[in-house]
């Protein structure tokens, strides 16, 4: 191919359209094929974790949905990581934007892949059942406050792991999406009879827009949100590497 281009810029002949070509690579390789990643895993991660609890309607316990979403979440990661950072949640993408892991500019478009996603996912679980909140409700038995900060520390456990485990070059591992899938499991196990061990607006979104159940829906935005900032604030004044630590570098 250089060589061509040699041979008709040699002749006076333009080039403009190797260069056309490998601009309309560029962008969809940085650009589109990140967000079709991320639309992809969030259906096919959310599409198993609302199937892993609806079981006919019956109460399948916290075992089932915190391995099937730990699975699921790991699996779709080490698939589709390379291509997109494997994200998959609202919370977890403004995480790693916060500690320099992803361009502002696709914040909003990795965000709408993923409610889009969440909507697909819940949609195709739905097919053929009646249940619902297809799997997802918050059992109120406490108050909203304390449902509220559970939900804050699950989700700073669940994009510490993201930004430590896949970001920060100090502590970054191949075992990202095993760690982050474990994460979610035990958090599910910990705090899913609670709240619904939802630290994942676009989790949320997809069931609460298919079944038209918006009760106590902000939740699930604000509070892995200040997860998600809490997180980033950690990293970026204290356990972050010199190329992300804002402070004694």
């Amino acid at each position: 191919r250089l060589l061509e281009q040699v041979f008709l810029h040699s002749r006076g002949r333009a080039v403009q359209p190797f260069t056309q070509v490998h601009r309309a690579v560029s962008v969809f390789q940085l650009y589109v094929q990140p967000w079709l990643a991320e639309l992809v895993g969030s259906a096919l991660f959310i599409f198993t974790g609302c199937m892993s609890v609806i079981e006919n309607g019956q109460d399948t316990g916290s075992l089932q949905p915190a391995l099937a979403h730990g699975l699921a979440l790991g699996i779709v990661i080490a698939l589709l990581g390379e291509i997109s950072g494997g994200h998959f949640n609202p919370a977890v993408s403004v995480s790693v934007c916060l500690v320099g892991g992803l361009n502002i500019i696709l914040l909003i478009p990795y965000i709408a892949a993923q409610l889009c996603g969440g909507l697909i996912g819940a949609s195709l679980a739905k097919v053929g059942k009646t249940v619902l909140y297809l799997g997802f409700k918050m059992t109120m038995s406490l108050n909203s406050s304390n449902v509220f900060e559970k939900i804050v520390v699950m989700t700073l456990f669940l994009t510490l792991s993201v930004c430590m485990g896949a970001v920060n070059s100090k502590t970054r591992t191949f075992l990202a999406p095993f760690c982050i899938g474990l994460t979610v499991t035990a958090d599910v196990l910990a705090g899913g009879a609670i709240s619904g061990a939802c630290m994942n607006p676009a989790r949320a979104f997809g069931p609460a827009a298919v079944a038209h159940y918006w009760t106590y829906h902000w939740i699930y935005w604000v509070g892995p949100m200040i997860g998600a900032l809490l997180t980033g604030t950690l990293i970026r004044l204290m356990l972050g590497d010199e190329r992300i630590r804002l402070l004694l570098k």
